[in-house]
Order: structure tokens, then sequence, then C-alpha cells
């Protein structure tokens, strides 16, 4: 049987990250850079995946859990060595590995599976992915023969007047035979000013061996970036934002300006959909068709159903369904469930509520651990008071009730159907349906007060 398999070298402390975190464990675009690697290597169908991991394995695995198996590199020797501390899950094994690099989060399915298929088709037992740089310096120069293998890798301190015109540089991701990696690795040494177990070494033993190296190069040279400091971070950021954003708008929704707008790899967007500037959308937000979102909006793990217009307002893990018009400066925080046709306006804050169909909570509101009906007006300054300094407790508003500005409910509170409840009252106790409520002092009026006190102030 033959194996697809992936060595994903994750082990590097990343120095230069100036992190107490993990190089890998950093995100872009939603995900770590561990996880687009992976991704990627699902995506092409690799069957079995092992991570090598070493500085801060526990978050590594943290954010892998069981999808891969680990081997660990306990001491950082080089990429050699790394690739050896996989050989349990290589060893007795026919068929191909391709090793890649925990940091490269640019690098695609597509590349992945074209490099596999060359591999394969050219019958080599080593394939190096390249790529053409203008500027190689600092990088391994491909060094080829007349009919296009590989002779060498050549690394730039090493290179003569020749070599350093080379602009074809070793990317440090390989295909190989299983069997012949594992051997080339038993012949490895560290006879190097670096001390260390060199990957790139084991294409030399394989040519001394009479075997053939092939090298594929990358359309894009972005693809096989690697991420050293929190510049390139955001380097590679921003070209998986712009994948994403492009991928978005080739499917029918309009981003009016790219530039301003950040979207994840996991939202989803429907048909017809405009995104103002200034939008942030994360996690697994998904977004329906002929909606409206911004500018100025941030969605969060929330899920938006069809012509929705959510303007300058937070939507954090919560859902908000049909033709219902969220802001501005309105703050949905998560647990929150808003119906259809609903009107949050501003200033609205909602928390861990579910707020019915066609309900009105216009302007300057707050509404926490709440149940509100369908078809309620809530009107502006409501206040549920859910916390009474030690726990919270539930309001529950039924359908069609009116509530006046300025109202207080004291939770936990009941009001019924068709109830309304007066302008400025603090309601305590239950409101039957059908009924009004009012929870006020008589207006008193004393004449010429403000002279009897003294306190008039003069023109």
């Amino acid at each position: 049987m033959n194996h697809l398999m992936a060595v994903i070298l994750a082990a590097g402390e990343g120095k230069r990250m100036r992190s107490k975190n993990s190089k890998v464990v950093h995100k872009a675009c939603g995900k770590t850079l561990i996880e687009w690697v992976c991704q990627a290597v699902e995506s092409a169908g690799v069957d079995h995946s092992v991570l090598v991991v070493g500085h801060r394995a526990d978050q590594v695995k943290e954010c892998m859990g069981d999808k891969v198996k680990y081997a660990f590199q306990t001491e950082q020797l080089g990429t050699g060595h790394a690739v050896m501390q996989a050989e349990e899950y290589l060893k007795d094994k026919d068929g191909y590995v391709i090793v890649l690099c925990g940091d490269t989060p640019l690098i695609t399915a597509e590349t992945v599976s074209n490099t596999i298929e060359y591999h394969k088709s050219n019958n080599n037992s080593a394939t190096v992915i390249t790529a053409d740089l203008d500027d190689p310096t600092g990088y391994g120069r491909i060094v080829r023969d007349v009919n296009g293998n590989v002779l060498k890798i050549v690394e730039h301190r090493d290179t003569n007047d020749q070599e350093k015109n080379i602009k074809e540089i070793n990317s440090g991701m390989y295909c190989f035979n299983i069997r012949d990696l594992l051997e080339a690795l038993k012949a490895l040494n560290n006879n190097n000013s670096q001390g260390e177990y060199y990957l790139t070494d084991t294409l030399e033993i394989l040519i001394n061996k009479g075997l053939k190296v092939g090298a594929i190069k990358v359309k894009d040279s972005n693809e096989i970036l690697g991420i050293n400091n929190r510049a390139q971070l955001a380097e590679a950021a921003d070209i998986l934002k712009k994948r994403i954003l492009n991928r978005h708008m080739m499917a029918g929704v309009t981003i009016i300006d790219p530039g301003s707008t950040y979207i994840d790899e996991e939202v989803q967007i429907g048909i017809d959909s405009v995104i103002y500037p200034g939008t942030v959308l994360e996690g697994r937000t998904t977004i329906g068709e002929d909606c409206i979102i911004g500018p100025n909006a941030r969605l969060v793990e929330s899920r938006v159903g069809n012509g929705v217009e959510i303007t300058n307002s937070v939507v954090l893990e919560s859902s908000v369904d049909d033709d219902t018009h969220v802001g501005p400066f309105a703050y949905i925080r998560p647990g929150s469930k808003i119906g259809k046709q609903v009107k949050i306006g501003d200033f609205v804050e909602i928390k861990k509520s579910v707020i019915g169909d066609k309900t009105k909570v216009s302007h300057l509101t707050y509404i926490g651990d709440a149940e509100v009906g369908k078809n309620v007006n809530l009107g502006c300054g409501v206040v549920v008071v859910n916390y009474d300094g030690s726990k919270k407790h539930k309001t529950v508003v039924g359908d069609n009730a009116f509530v006046g500005c300025n109202v207080n409910l004291v939770s936990p509170v009941v009001v019924g159907d068709n109830a309304y409840i007066a302008a400025g009252s603090t309601i305590t106790e239950e409101v039957p349906e059908n009924s009004l409520a009012i929870a006020r002092e008589r207006q008193v009026i004393k004449q010429d007060w403000v002279i009897k006190k003294g306190i008039q102030k003069k023109k």
C-alpha cells in the first residue's frame, strides 16, 4: 500500500517573534500558522500528518488536538534531526512524504498537490519546492544540470560568483519517497560549522546514490514566505486577507473598500451582500444574502440572516434573523438571539437575551438576561435591572407589550402580553396581561419654592 504522509516542522523557538508563545500558534486571518499549513495538506488529500514539536509543544497540541500525530524534538539540532524524530511514523511504509515548515501559512493545497504529482510522474526520489526571487540573498541556490535535474543546493555563504547569480532558491519544503528518505537520514552527519543535521544534505546523499532529485517551482513566490517576526506575520496576513476578500468578491459579494476590510478565513457571506469600509468579520461568522454590513461593524462568531443591516455596531457570538436592522452604535453581546424584522437602534446593548420578531428597541436601552416577545416596543432609556449585586435574574416581556421611556424592569419580573408600562416607572412586581402599570409619584407643584429658598439666579 502506498501511503501519502506529511511531516511538518514546528519545533523551533522563534526568538525573533519576541513572544512567550510558540511561533506557529500566532494567528493570521483567524487561523494559527500551523493550522494554515495543515489545512493545505489536508485539502491536498494527504492521509496522515505528523507535527514535529518542541518549544511550547503544549500550545501546538492544544491548537491541533488529535487531528495530527506528534513527534518531539527535545534539542534543536537542525531540520534533518527534526525529520528523524518522525521516523517511527514513517518506518516500514511505502509511498510518499511531503516535508513542510509550520511557519509558512501561504503555502496552498494546489502547490502541495502539484508537488506530489510532479514527484510521482517524474519518478523522483526527492523533489524540492523552489521559487525565483529577484533578490535571493540569504537563500540556498538550486544548481541544476542541463536536463533540469537538481545537482545540489548551495547555501548562500558557500556560493561562488556564478552561483550567486542564480535566482532559483530552496524553500526548505520537499517531497520524498519514504524509504529513500529514511535511508538518507541514516547517512546524515553534523560535520559543519553549526553542528547540525541539515535536511538539504539528504539530497546530495540521494544524488550520489544515483537516485533522481527534481525541483518544482511555485508560480507565486509568496507561498514559500516563512514567518520569523511580527512584521513578516503582518505581511503574510495581508496576503491571506487579499486572497479571502477576492474569493468573496468572485462569489458575488460587494466589498466597497478591500483595503479597510478584514474578514477571517472561515467567514461565509451570501450573494448580493455589501460590506462597507471598516468592517471586521471574525471566526465562523455567517452572513446571508442581500445584507448590508458596516461601515465600521464588527461581527465575531455570529449568524446573520438575509436582508439584515448592521451599521457601526458590534455583534458577538449571537444571531440576528432576517430583515432586522441593528445600529448605529448598538452592542449585541454573547448569547443573544435577535428575531426577524427587529429594530435595534442607537446606543442599545443586548446581553444574553432573546428579542422576538418585529420588536423595536430604538435607542438608549439595556436588555440583559431577558426574553422579550414579538411586536414589543421598548422606549428610550429602558433598563432591565438584571443584577442584584450577587446574582443575575431573568425578565420576561410578553408579546405586544409597550414599555414607556425611562422604565426600570427590576429582575426577576414578568410583563404579560399586551401590557403597558407608563414612562418613568420602576417595575418590581408582575404586570398582568392587558394591564397598565404606573410606578411613580404623583406630580407635586410647590409655587415660588425657588424664591423661598433664596436660590433664584439673577439675570
